[in-house]
């Protein structure tokens, strides 16, 4: 008997440890995000780390920097005045509802397209940036449109992206083959991977920007506002981000980051 118990102990322990983490988790995610941030002077983003212009890691000082970065850090300061602390978390297209779901960050500022479906698992705020669909290519593709993309054609996609689903509606005849995140789709398409690379058309400027080998092909072919995304039941807490936002708009702050990371693009 005693042996059982011994056997037993160990088993239930571990049973009760991962019943207390998933109620601890779910817990964090329904806590007042607002009222937390005020309190500790502190919000924790999750952004993009592979993505260049948006969110991109500082491989000499480790800091992610990026337009979604210092826009997160400009609605900080004015949600929590000038000692409040923006706290980044590394996110891909994949894990960053998950981990706003579980309480692992307060909100989401990672070039995510604000759609109906994602509204039915969290809530966004205005858009802060009108982005379009378009076609990454190595210059002198025969590729020029969405309309040449046909069987012979491999598109390369991020996993969990708005652009792997609206390729294979647009284009189903084209061989769509999914990357984990952007730095690999890139990578990808440099080794000839792919005939071609599609997301955002301001994603695909930075990659451009770090190789002008690529060209942008077909104008856009869909409408992708970004939008900040926050866990259901925080309505204080959106509502004081959409009222940043607004601030930060009306008094030029958007405008001088907007400059920081696309005015010399789009002057070329």
């Amino acid at each position: 008997m005693k042996k059982i118990v011994k056997i037993l102990l160990p088993i239930f322990s571990l049973a009760v440890f991962y019943l207390l983490s998933g109620c601890s988790s779910g817990s964090v995610a329904s806590e007042d995000v607002l009222g937390r941030a005020e309190s500790s002077d502190r919000i924790t983003w999750g952004v993009k780390a592979d993505q260049r212009l948006f969110g991109l890691m500082n491989i000499a000082t480790g800091e992610i920097e990026g337009f979604d970065v210092d826009i997160a850090k400009a609605i900080t300061e004015e949600m929590l005045g000038e000692g409040g602390q923006a706290e980044f978390v590394e996110v891909t297209s994949k894990t960053r509802i998950p981990l706003l779901k579980n309480g692992n960050i307060d909100a989401v500022i990672a070039t995510m397209t604000i759609t109906e479906e994602r509204r039915k698992v969290v809530d966004f705020s205005e858009s802060y940036f009108e982005a379009g669909q378009s076609l990454l290519v190595e210059q002198g593709s025969s590729i020029q449109s969405i309309d040449d993309l046909d069987a012979s054609t491999t598109v390369l996609v991020v996993k969990g992206s708005t652009s792997a689903a609206n390729i294979r509606e647009l284009a189903p005849e084209a061989n769509v083959l999914e990357m984990e995140n952007m730095a690999e789709a890139f990578t990808a398409l440099k080794a000839g991977q792919g005939d071609t690379f599609t997301t955002d058309n301001a994603i695909l400027l930075g990659m451009i920007a770090e190789d002008p080998n690529y060209t942008i092909v077909g104008g856009t072919f869909t409408n992708e506002p970004y939008g900040i995304a926050v866990n259901k039941g925080q309505e204080d807490f959106l509502m004081t981000v959409n009222e940043a936002l607004d601030t930060i708009w009306e008094n030029g702050t958007y405008d001088e980051i907007y400059d920081k990371w696309f005015g010399e693009l789009e002057s070329q």
